[in-house]
């Protein structure tokens, strides 16, 4: 299927972006301070309504099954992104990172992450065009990474163990404490790193980890990079004030990591066989919203020592 992505629209949609980000932090986040649930909400609420409206222009000017492919991929990048949530609520605490410079980090996180973002889209659209076999490593790949995240779901993690950034820290001077909302610091003629930019760092290479999981997870859906990096970029615009508002009660959901790791697996069995039988659009967002929709729901009705024993 060609791509809808002609240059004035992938023009017109960085443009958007851009503007987007420089009306959020030189605007509405100049000052660092601590995000409430209701600006979290609100600001949730106004990233989901943009990522709708530019569906429904998929769906009037392309048609049904372009408009439902840009749903799917959302809705699979917007469920993985929950798994960020947990592990940014980690690093976090990790650092004893001040509630009112979080937002900062974020930012200057997700930037960095829409542009691995948009190398991945890049990479994977021009390896699936050139070598059409690679679809079943991407998804052999995804299968395996969904059974070890089942496995390993109660695993640990520390930021600090990652050899790239054991590496930074041996490499780059830093002092100990925090200078408010600055990245770096000059003392005694010298620059410094502060903590904040060691945060900014880890938050990095986490989402690195995460992108080589959910940019092939898209491309099960469809092969349209316009599709797969607009989905891709609306879900994670929206991830700074998801993690605002669910990072207090994302703990409760146990058993969400449960429902992620069955996404990722259901995917990649649908790349293995989309040569044998080819899953509607339809049926892989009913499914998708089903599982993740029914580990949450059995987070509630199954206590967590219960299926900790199970």
């Amino acid at each position: 299927m060609e791509s809808i992505g002609s240059f004035w629209m992938w023009a017109g949609f960085l443009a958007f972006v851009l503007g987007m980000l420089a009306l959020d932090l030189g605007v509405f986040h100049r000052r660092a301070h601590a995000v409430s649930v209701k600006e979290a909400a609100i600001w949730s609420a106004v990233w989901v309504a943009l990522a709708l409206a530019f569906n429904g222009l998929l769906w009037a000017g392309f048609g049904a099954e372009r408009g439902m492919a840009f749903l799917t991929g959302y809705l699979i990048e917007k469920a993985l992104s929950v798994d960020n949530i947990f592990v940014f609520v980690l690093i976090f605490g990790a650092f004893s990172v001040p509630t009112a410079y979080q937002h900062r980090v974020l930012f200057w996180g997700v930037l960095g992450a829409l542009l691995m973002r948009a190398v991945f889209v890049a990479l994977g659209s021009a390896l699936i065009a050139s070598f059409h076999w690679v679809i079943y490593l991407f998804g052999a790949f995804l299968v395996v990474t969904g059974l070890k995240m089942l496995l390993l779901r109660d695993q640990t993690f520390d930021p600090r163990a990652n050899p790239v950034f054991r590496l930074f820290r041996r490499l780059v001077p830093a002092v100990e404490a925090y200078h408010g909302p600055a990245f770096t610091v000059v003392q005694g003629g010298r620059r410094f790193a502060t903590p904040l930019l060691l945060v900014l760092v880890a938050v990095e290479l986490t989402d690195l980890v995460f992108a080589v999981d959910s940019v092939p997870a898209i491309f099960a859906v469809t092969q349209d990079p316009f599709i797969v990096f607009t989905s891709n970029i609306f879900a994670m615009l929206g991830l700074r004030s998801l993690y605002f508002l669910l990072a207090g009660v994302v703990g409760k959901f146990h058993l969400l990591k449960v429902g992620l790791s069955l996404v990722l697996v259901f995917v990649g069995a649908k790349m293995l066989l989309s040569e044998v039988y080819k899953v509607p659009v339809v049926w892989s967002l009913g499914v998708i919203a089903g599982l993740i929709g029914g580990a949450m729901l059995a987070s509630r009705l199954v206590p967590r020592r219960e299926a900790e024993a199970r």
